[in-house]
């Protein structure tokens, strides 16, 4: 017996269609509903934000420097003996010519005295044999001879008198006295460090600048400086001399600022940033220095938009310790985030919060801080 295959009926195929096409529908719509509540349950992610501003920024070399006096001298003792007194101490001011130690000088009064004793004896014989001389009583040898005796005579009291002289130790200029090596009843050689004296009030610093960067640097060039004993205040100088050679070892050229001498504050062997500052863009497009990323050499910045961040390209120019100049890809006015920024990627839903407020300091009674000593 031979069986038939029927085919469905035309009614029955029509629905099979339909319900597929339902199906699929369906399936569209829970995928598209799925895919929109999965938007609508992404975290945002809290970031701050700055805009781009305009204002002036100065292009500078930095480097670091130690503080030097421009006048510094240790003061010898130029005769040796016992220091018999001892006239200053560390840290007093002095002028130039200022007595800081005496030695003993009873040895060399009567040194002095002896030798003047010798010119008033020649003398006399020279003066009587001046006048024989003249009556040609007596030979013109010992007239010379006697005429050298007083002048040999007359060179001897002057060195004891420098001598006594020199047991003074004076001050070669107006400073300060940074040490003293010496103590009284110390026995001590000529030619022996007794002090060292500072003039503060004229400084300079000595910066090592590579030799790629010394075309940008020029005499006269302000400089700032900061210290660490004074981290809030800002210090001014001016580039006073460029080494014209080019330290083969280092590489670098030796750079030598003059630091404001009314800066009373900062001392010899204070350890200073210094900024020298070499040219100025006025109206210049600021970024905040957090808010640039810098990947594989290139520049970028996050922008905030619809609540949404937007990894954007830029193009900087100079820099300084709070900002970048832009000079291509943003506007003036563009919001960029400047923290938060690491967990970002592009198109990803952020929150903008503001940066916690410091609270105001709260002023201390009189009698709670110690009192500063003058």
């Amino acid at each position: 017996m031979t069986t038939s295959l029927r085919a469905l009926p035309l009614p029955n195929a029509i629905g099979l269609t339909t319900m597929l096409l339902l199906a699929l529908s369906l399936a569209g719509c829970n995928g598209k509903k799925a895919e929109d509540e999965k938007k609508k349950e992404e975290p945002a992610i809290p970031v701050e934000v700055a805009p781009v501003t305009q204002g002036r920024i100065d292009a500078a070399y930095r480097g670091t420097a130690t503080l030097e006096a421009e006048n510094e001298a240790t003061v010898m003792a130029k005769q040796g003996g016992v220091i018999e007194q001892v006239m200053v101490e560390e840290g007093d001011r002095v002028q130039a010519g200022q007595v800081l130690a005496r030695l003993e000088t009873d040895k060399l009064r009567f040194e002095l005295a002896r030798a003047q004793a010798d010119v008033d004896r020649l003398e006399q014989d020279f003066t009587r044999l001046k006048s024989v001389y003249q009556r040609n009583l007596v030979s013109r040898e010992a007239y010379d001879k006697t005429q050298y005796d007083l002048a040999a005579a007359h060179a001897a009291a002057d060195l004891a008198t420098l001598a006594l002289k020199e047991a003074q130790i004076r001050a070669p200029f107006d400073g300060v006295v940074s040490a003293r090596f010496i103590k009284r009843g110390n026995l001590i050689q000529a030619n022996t460090q007794a002090f060292r004296i500072t003039q503060l009030d004229r400084l300079r610093a000595a910066i090592y600048v590579p030799e790629r960067d010394i075309d940008k640097l020029k005499p006269e060039h302000d400089v700032k400086l900061t210290v660490d004993a004074y981290p809030d205040q800002v210090f001014g100088g001016v580039v006073m001399l460029i080494n014209p050679v080019v330290d083969a070892s280092s590489g670098t050229v030796k750079v030598t600022v003059r630091i404001d001498a009314k800066q009373s504050t900062l001392r010899p062997g204070m350890f200073a940033r210094a900024e020298i500052l070499y040219d100025r863009h006025e109206q210049a497009l600021l970024v905040p220095r957090d808010a640039v990323l810098v990947e594989d050499a290139a520049e970028s910045v996050y922008l905030v938009h619809d609540g949404r961040a937007q990894r954007r390209p830029i193009k900087v120019g100079y820099g300084d310790a709070e900002h970048f100049e832009v000079l291509d890809g943003l506007k003036l006015g563009d919001q960029v985030v400047t923290t938060g920024q690491s967990s970002l990627k592009d198109d990803a839903k952020v929150d903008v919060v503001q940066p916690l407020k410091a609270a105001p300091a709260t002023a201390a009674p009189a009698t709670a801080a110690p009192a500063k000593a003058s």
